[in-house]
């Protein structure tokens, strides 16, 4: 007779007989899968390669149906578990050892109300599947640079993206959600419907419970924006970065304008020997028309010379899907961040100190403007409260071989260490495995509170805890 054992949230193991796993699968419309089972293994694999967790149990869900009968399942045995949508963060939170992971990714249905300019999304799609079914309509959602993320994770923890300083970042454009919450009822979060936990699940993570549907306003972008690249040399970079924190802070909401330091990929528009190069690119989007948007990029053009560009009017789904073969899934990523107080000298010296010992040709240095309309929401709307820092700082460490942990997160972690006194918080999403104090560092004071009872009162138990956790209050 097959047993299966599983870890609980205290620390302990449960097993299960035969009997009572049959039982257990008969409810799902999905699959339920073991070790031993063909597909495990492909379900269990998540963005990052440093972590390679083995559940005991891969639920994979197909509707809020069995959401709700997996929620049920840990909680009357007290199990471990975790929550898989796009599987794409630093800290490896979407998968478990020994535990149930609930895999959403098989619910990634998107509807487009042209209408009213919204979208319902399935809690595990990615933005991809969002961006190309509004872009059928010239609409888009706010935040993300990466298709292959999933639009759960992003929307929990804030969602940057092309959009922000011009429509708000993802939270800023959520209208409802779909909670399945941790005693497995199934309850709508929005404005008029539960508030406090509308305004939870808006930059506080996956903690509250289990959104299998969002609900967004979309832009009218149309299907194509200008966009592009701007490759500066690094031998410039200090002189191209003051005055390019200066520079950007004074553009109008329709234009975000991004640095990214790095080794040059293979770019066709860059000259042979430029590949491999350490430089500095501006990677920019504009959503006004052309020859406005030409205009402002012309100080960035004029501002130290440029390896090359490439300016054009992309399409949205090609701009949005351009930086995934930089990320794509299986290296080993480390994450550190900071939301910077400002791009001053001193940042910027250590910026460059660290730049010229990158210790893979993966790492780079990404450093976003914000500020724009994002900045303009009252920091208490959200769970989201670091509103008013101009700039944030993501040092991405990226690497193949574990022989190389050493070095990689050595850099990384003095590099943030060096750079600390510039910073005021660190955005959610950017963390890694860092522990409870620098998950705080997320939220002001009076935000962290807030969030600990709204837990309290939802999870009071912490069933969902395999993320960047909000601990309930102690009981009494």
């Amino acid at each position: 007779m097959k047993t299966l054992t599983i870890k609980t949230i205290d620390g302990g193991e449960s097993t299960f007989s035969q009997d009572q796993l049959t039982e257990f699968e008969s409810g799902f419309r999905g699959r339920v899968l073991y070790g031993d089972q063909h597909g495990y293994d492909q379900a269990r694999k998540i963005w990052n390669g440093i972590f390679d967790k083995k559940p005991a149990v891969v639920i994979r869900c197909v509707g809020t149906s069995d959401v709700v009968r997996a929620v049920n399942f840990i909680r009357e045995n007290r199990l471990l578990s975790s929550v898989k949508g796009g599987g794409h963060n630093s800290a490896g939170t979407g998968a478990c050892d020994h535990g149930v992971m609930i895999d959403l990714s098989l619910m990634r249905s998107v509807t487009v109300d042209r209408n009213n300019q919204t979208a319902r999304v399935d809690g595990g799609a990615l933005l991809g599947d969002v961006d190309f079914e509004t872009q059928l309509y010239g609409l888009a959602v706010s935040g993300g640079i990466i298709s292959h993320t999933g639009v759960g994770g992003l929307t929990l923890g804030g969602g940057y993206g092309w959009l922000g300083r011009k429509y708000g970042m993802t939270v800023d454009n959520l209208v409802s959600a779909e909670v399945v919450t941790a005693n497995g009822k199934v309850v709508t979060a929005s404005a008029d419907e539960n508030p406090d936990l509308f305004w939870a699940v808006r930059g506080g993570g996956g903690n509250f419970g289990i959104v299998t549907t969002f609900e967004f306003n979309c832009a009218p972008i149309g299907t194509e924006i200008l966009s592009g690249l701007i490759v500066k040399r690094f031998e410039d970079a200090r002189q191209y970065l003051q005055f390019h924190r200066d520079y950007v802070r004074g553009l109008p909401d329709d234009m975000s304008a991004w640095l990214v330091i790095r080794h040059a990929p293979p770019l066709p528009f860059l000259p042979a020997d430029v590949h491999g190069k350490r430089v500095v690119v501006v990677a920019f989007a504009y959503l006004g028309p052309q020859a406005e948007g030409e205009k402002l990029l012309e100080p960035i053009r004029k501002t130290a010379p440029s390896h090359g560009e490439w300016v054009a009017m992309n399409p949205w789904t090609a701009w949005q899907s351009g930086f995934d073969a930089l990320v794509e899934h299986g290296a080993r990523n480390y994450w550190k961040s900071h939301q910077l107080k400002d791009l001053s000298d001193g940042c910027i010296d250590q910026v460059i100190e660290f730049a010229e010992k990158f210790p893979t040709e993966e790492c780079e240095i990404f450093i976003p403007h914000l500020e724009g309309a994002q900045s303009r929401i009252p920091e208490d709307a959200t769970a989201y409260a670091h509103r008013k820092t101009p700039f944030l700082l993501n040092i991405h460490t990226r690497w193949r071989y574990a022989e190389d942990d050493e070095r990689c997160l050595t850099w990384v972690k003095d590099f943030h260490d060096a750079t600390r006194e510039f910073a005021d918080g660190v955005y959610v999403n950017f963390l890694s495995q860092e522990g409870e104090a620098r998950v705080k560092e997320a939220y002001p004071p009076a935000v962290w509170d807030r969030l600990v009872k709204i837990k309290s009162k939802w999870d009071p138990e912490n069933l969902f805890r395999m993320n960047q956790n909000i601990k309930p209050a102690a009981k009494s």
